[in-house]
């Protein structure tokens, strides 16, 4: 297919879409902190912005190391197998999933209190409908709505601040004081601070959406997404909980959860305030949907690539974007939206396990890659230990949820689980319709010509499915290493022919290859393995010229782990994969 290429996004595009979903939560996390942590739901959240400080260098040393597209998928794709992959993928998929319909859902409910006449079912469908429309628009467009939306809601965030910082300086200090000295209804300090976290946690969501389309992004531009958005969560959240501790009494959290912001706004500044902040949480809100529309985009194009999805969704239109994927994405959102009824703690579960799961994933990725592919140049590294940390506090984070409301996480697993048959049929269909054709034949013999036509058709797909050529490029490995490649191959993709390539600079034969690869042929007869020499020096313009020449799309040429020496990046080789 041709490549269509757009303009990347700046730190501030780029921030701006992520941003959104992430800035959002403090509309809706420091009053559910507060409910289970009372007078010490700041302390939780600085917890949690010093956990998502430790994830800033885990996802700034994987997807520096692989800047591709695709997030926990993407690094788990090129550290373990493509199972694993996938199920992180079904989980990003399902968090974005309850993101856009949550989002939209709250926004509408927002707006509902500003026009009591307006009917949440139908408006939630219209801005999901709106949002797809822009997505089909192409990421610039996108990202021109986000900035608008992220500008004007960090702006009212930060008015908020300053009229209820002047409130506490002109009122004083009494209702802190009250409830400071208010009894913890969850028995003990500590267990107030775990049941604040975990519920905290939530504050962090869309902290892994710009690792889904790093690709969009300008050179550079990712790391500094990770420290914009730290940055936001890590002042807003505890300040605006510390704040309402300061103004608003601990008895009137739970009658305003829904909208508690809102009425710290009108307490502090007065009804024109607590009005901009609905307004203001309306747009943010929706600024999240956009967020899933192009996060899920380019992780839905990705997995398309490698073969876990079908090459549908692969189509372009003239602005670049993958409309398919956006459609199916927009008809999945609703079919959850009335499947559910809109019952948002329904989708929260979705919301909330699919994407602690996800970066807990993240994590284990991290470690992969420093075992696997230590070699591997990086901009950055996180400490083995501060990645094992990280990880145990998502851990704790997804149990603590669990024992919130173990409710949801039923909720979460009547999702989960058909996702994971869809994807599991996706990749081992081949060996399926093998299954179906001998069965057809086994108990259909008097219907003996129906048979035959719908066997034709079945050996017919599984031969398109096995044709994918693969490519494999060596340096002149040994044996050992080749044997781990074919395994890999065997294990992982559905195919029957892999072309291994050796570009070398002298017209030297290397006869030791050519014999391991005779005796490994010979093995892995399931495989039909062509070896192939090549003069010149391994790099981007051999691999263009091999992709066009043979009809090979790069996500399905493969390498092993480059070192320090290695003169590119491994975003400059066009998605090549890495498998060893």
């Amino acid at each position: 297919m041709k490549e269509i290429v757009h303009k990347k996004l700046n730190q501030l595009q780029a921030t701006a879409i992520c941003g959104n979903d992430i800035s959002s939560s403090c509309l809706y996390v420091s009053a559910l902190t507060i409910l289970y942590a009372g007078q010490y739901a700041w302390i939780s959240l600085l917890i949690v912005a010093v956990v998502l400080f430790l994830f800033r260098k885990i996802y700034a040393e994987v997807v520096g190391a692989i800047p591709l597209n695709g997030g926990a998928y993407n690094v788990l794709l090129n550290t373990s197998t493509k199972r694993l992959a996938s199920v992180a993928a079904t989980l990003t998929v399902l968090s974005y999933m309850a993101t856009a319909v949550i989002s939209a859902s709250e926004g509408m409910h927002y707006l509902h209190g500003i026009f009591e006449g307006l009917n949440v079912t139908i408006a939630t469908v219209v801005v999901l409908i709106l949002f797809t429309g822009l997505a089909i628009l192409g990421i610039g467009e996108s990202a021109f709505v986000a900035v608008i939306i992220f500008m004007t809601h960090i702006g009212t965030l930060t008015l908020l601040v300053l009229a209820s910082a002047w409130f506490v300086l002109s009122h004083g200090l009494d209702t802190f004081h009250i409830n400071w000295q208010t009894p913890i209804t969850s028995g003990s300090i500590k267990t107030a601070l775990f049941l604040g976290f975990s519920a905290a946690m939530l504050g962090i969501s869309g902290f892994e959406s710009s690792a889904n389309f790093v690709e969009e992004q300008e050179h550079g531009v990712f790391p500094k997404t990770l420290r914009n958005m730290w940055g936001i969560v890590s002042f807003f959240n505890p300040v605006i909980a510390i704040l309402l501790i300061s103004v608003i009494p601990l008895t009137e959290v739970g009658e305003n959860k829904e909208s508690l912001l809102a009425h710290l706004g009108d307490t502090t500044g007065g009804a024109w305030l607590a009005w901009l902040i609905s307004i203001d949480a309306v747009m943010v809100l929706c600024g999240a949907v956009l967020t899933s529309f192009v996060g899920v985009s380019g992780l839905l194009n990705r997995m398309t690539l490698d073969r876990i999805l079908p090459n549908y969704f692969l189509k372009q239109n003239k602005r670049g974007s993958h409309y398919r994927i956006v459609i199916s994405f927009l008809i999945l959102c609703l079919s959850v939206l009335f499947a559910t009824n809109g019952h948002l703690e329904s989708l929260a579960g979705v919301y909330t396990f699919s994407f602690l799961a996800v970066m807990a994933l993240f994590g284990i990725g991290n470690l992969l890659l420093k075992y696997k592919r230590r070699k591997l140049p990086r901009p950055e590294r996180a400490r083995g230990i501060a990645v094992v940390t990280a990880v145990f506090f998502v851990i704790a984070a997804f149990l603590g949820n669990m024992s919130l409301n173990i409710n949801s996480f039923y909720t979460f697993l009547q999702y989960m689980i058909p996702a994971l048959i869809f994807i599991g049929i996706m990749l081992n269909r081949v060996t399926l319709i093998r299954l179906l054709i001998e069965a057809l034949e086994y108990f259909y013999q008097p219907l003996r010509k129906m048979v035959i036509l719908s066997n034709r058709y079945l050996e017919s797909l599984s031969s398109k499915i096995n044709s994918q050529e693969f490519v494999f490029f060596t340096k002149g490995d040994d044996i050992t290493i080749l044997n781990k490649v074919l395994q890999y191959v065997e294990d992982n993709e559905t195919t029957k022919k892999l072309k291994i390539v050796h570009v070398k600079k002298d017209t030297v034969d290397n006869e030791a290859l050519k014999k391991d690869l005779e005796v490994l042929d010979r093995a892995y007869d399931s495989l039909d393995i062509e070896f192939i020499e090549i003069e010149g020096v391994f790099g981007p313009e051999i691999i263009d010229e091999l992709s066009e020449k043979w009809k090979i799309p790069k996500n399905f040429m493969f390498i092993g782990s480059p070192g320090n020496k290695f003169s590119y990046r491994v975003a400059d080789l066009g998605g090549v994969r890495l498998i060893m």
